[in-house]
């Protein structure tokens, strides 16, 4: 009796843990665009994910044309360290992994591609200038030594993926298979997993952990807020755009007072365009060249420099803005996204100056410095006093001289309630 009773729990206890593991369950994210800091964070947050919830693989699908090495290393390191193995995918079908694309497909412990793409081309790109020879060296035997010390580990071909380096070589997902870069090509995810389910793959740490994906299901990554955010407006050509608006808004502000509006969308522009470079290496001459362009804007329409300063505050912004990013070229704000900004930004800024100046220098219209020169009629002999319409209004006022009643005046000054006025 009391085995039958150990028998029937032992059945269900094993029927209940069944039930409640179901399908395998697949973590995934996406590197889109250039690899920088966000990217990082955005890795590995999708890591803690797929630890959390005891994911069968994480699934990095890259389409990138490359990015900051430094952040690819880190990328690296966390794929390196994961205890989820990591397949990583060049998809879809018209996609890249260039670049440092190409050292992120590395480092999964299987790596995939879809038809239709390609990988390589991973020469370390200069920031700014151009790179001596001694430098050059440097900078390509140190990411060539990362590279063979990924892809000996993982049993690929070292050799021909150190050529990506040296020579920029880029190849086909089928000339990285036949080159053993690769190890599969897969026209989607769930062939992919249908190829890979089964399959035994040996871990950085030399384990060996056969992969379970039959029926497996995909979860997105959950991005923060933040990543959301910064994720949208990491391209630094949106993030010079949104904080040069921003800079205007705010000038806006403080040149009409009152107005509320452009001082609070120029404030959050602006803190979304710095934002934005934060997470980019930020050249501090090109910030100095941007400091000096509205130096300029502001001195032109002080100075009558006959559109010198305006024109050299331009080429400084312009400047500026291509020197801004230190990174590679496809990180770098482009020439036609600073012309497009610069040349109407100049218009407005010296525009919006040049009304203050002469708002300035205007006649003052309110208060007892605004009666001044102001012309009016004597209702009663002003002998000396007596009293005068200005401006529709009776004032007492004192003159000089007698003045008849009925005669014109010109007030010269205020003195309390009372005006000082002549004969007009």
């Amino acid at each position: 009796m009391c085995l039958r009773i150990f028998c029937t729990f032992a059945f269900l206890f094993a029927a209940t843990a069944l039930l409640g593991q179901g399908p395998p369950r697949v973590v995934a994210v996406s590197i889109e665009g250039e690899i920088h800091p966000i990217t990082v964070e955005i890795v590995g947050h999708a890591l803690e994910q797929a630890q959390s919830e005891n994911a069968a693989m994480l699934l990095v699908r890259i389409n990138t044309p490359g990015g900051l090495l430094d952040a690819t290393r880190q990328i690296i390191q966390k794929l390196d360290a994961s205890p989820v193995p990591v397949v990583t995918y060049v998809t879809p079908s018209g996609a890249r992994g260039a670049s440092a694309g190409f050292f992120v497909l590395e480092a999964g412990d299987v790596a995939a591609m879809a038809p239709g793409t390609n990988t390589g081309a991973s020469s370390p790109v200069m920031m700014v200038g151009q790179m001596d020879q001694v430098m050059r060296s440097k900078v390509e035997n140190d990411a060539a030594a990362m590279l063979r010390s990924m892809m000996s580990r993982r049993g690929r071909n070292s050799e021909v993926g150190e050529q990506t380096i040296r020579q920029a070589k880029s190849f086909t997902e089928k000339e990285a298979l036949d080159q053993k870069l690769i190890e599969l090509i897969a026209n989607s995810e769930q062939q992919l997993f249908q190829a890979l389910d089964g399959r035994e793959i040996t871990r950085w740490d030399g384990r060996k952990v056969t992969l379970r994906l039959a029926g497996a299901g995909i979860t997105e990554t959950k991005r923060t807020l933040r990543e959301q955010v910064i994720g949208a407006i990491a391209d630094p050509n949106i993030g010079f755009i949104l904080m040069v608006l921003g800079v205007l808004g705010i000038y806006v502000e403080f040149t009409s007072p009152g107005l509320i509006f452009p001082g609070i969308a120029g404030a959050i522009l602006a803190l979304l365009g710095l934002s934005s470079l934060s997470i980019l290496p930020i050249n501090w001459a090109g910030v100095g060249l941007l400091a000096l362009s509205i130096a300029l804007f502001v001195l032109e329409a002080k100075i009558p420099s006959h559109g010198m300063l305006g024109v050299g505050g331009t080429i400084s912004m312009v400047l500026g803005a291509l020197l801004l990013i230190n990174g590679p070229p496809d990180m770098r704000i482009h020439l036609s996204t600073a012309l497009a900004v610069a040349i109407p930004f100049a218009a407005i800024t010296m525009f919006l100056v040049s009304m203050v100046i002469k708002a300035r220098h205007n006649k003052v219209l309110t208060g007892a410095e605004g009666m001044v020169g102001e012309l009016g009629v004597a209702q009663t002999a002003l002998e000396p006093e007596g009293q005068v319409l200005v401006r529709g209004e009776y004032w007492d006022a004192i003159a000089p001289s007698t003045i008849p009643a009925g005669a014109h005046v010109r007030v010269r000054g205020v003195a309390g309630l009372k005006l000082q006025v002549e004969q007009a």
